[in-house]
């Protein structure tokens, strides 16, 4: 039995829970049961049967999803929580897709460990040099047995260079939601956070050259993670006590388990009303709106 003082509104807002690649929706286990305990209502949108398939693919199959369930009964606003690639499937949604006609009603958007500008390691899988030996490292931890990056279309999408990860940062971000992004850092320089990198996490620097940070999850760095005008919810993995998760449950990996990440995510979806920062974020834009990089 979980003990959850969590207090929610008499309408508490339902919410959609979107894993990431390689991942299935069983990742959500323990959020969903502090969810249960706090009354609001969730479904889980499951992409495995698309595993490999287009981005784009993905995120149709999403809209679908949620137009069924609003034909079901849901009506008004939605969170969403998504881990990982399965941000970049939402945002390409409601960004991309539905930017415009804005048909979905949205609150927030949490993304846990999102790689919203690209990702290095997909950059690494490909690369001649370098691709073999971490694809080998990570296999039946991160990345499945038999891995070929140059058949799995959803990496190869969430490439840094891709059409995909251009179509989102020429989109802008959406006002009317607010957007949340939790991710993992590890300054104590801890090898059990992800000992596969000895505790760091590889990223493209403004060199364009790969290097080794401290300022990631072991899969998703920082600089990977931003929005322009919006802050990241940086959670430490030196900052523990006793009764808190050991270094490697806040790996890229554990995010969706790590009961210090769940907190902060049941914070999100039951505090009060957020201020409306739409605002304050197109002045942050100004004439730049979606030409971030």
């Amino acid at each position: 039995m979980v003990s959850d003082s969590t207090v929610v509104s008499r309408d508490p807002i339902p919410v959609l829970l979107v894993h990431g690649w390689n991942s299935h929706p069983g990742v959500w286990k323990k959020l969903i049961v502090h969810l249960d305990a706090a009354g609001i209502p969730y479904r889980r949108f499951d992409h495995t049967r698309l595993r490999g398939s287009p981005l784009p693919q993905t995120a149709a199959s999403l809209d679908a999803y949620l137009r069924e369930i609003r034909e079901s009964g849901w009506t008004g606003p939605v969170d969403i929580v998504c881990h990982s690639l399965g941000t970049c499937i939402a945002r390409y949604l409601l960004e991309v897709m539905d930017g415009a006609g804005r048909t979905h009603a949205v609150r927030q958007l949490i993304g846990l460990g999102p790689p919203n500008t690209g990702s290095a390691l997909a950059e690494l899988f490909n690369d001649p040099h370098y691709g073999a030996e971490i694809i080998n490292r990570l296999t039946g931890v991160f990345v499945p047995k038999g891995f070929n990056p140059a058949t799995d279309q959803l990496v190869q999408d969430v490439r840094p260079g891709s059409p995909v990860m251009h179509s989102l940062r020429t989109a802008g971000l959406r006002t009317d939601i607010l957007y949340r992004i939790i991710v993992t850092t590890n300054p104590g320089d801890e090898p059990g956070f992800f000992p596969l990198f000895e505790g760091k996490t590889w990223e493209i620097g403004d060199d364009g050259k790969y290097r080794p940070t401290l300022e990631g999850d072991g899969v998703v760095a920082h600089r990977e993670s931003v929005l322009p005008g919006i802050s990241l919810d940086v959670l430490s993995a030196s900052d523990r006590g006793d009764q808190l998760p050991a270094p490697d449950q806040y790996c890229h990996i554990n995010l969706p388990r790590n009961p210090v990440v769940i907190a902060r995510i049941m914070q999100y979806l039951t505090g009060p009303p957020a201020i409306n920062l739409a605002g304050e974020r197109d002045r942050f834009l100004g004439k730049s709106r979606g030409q971030y990089h």
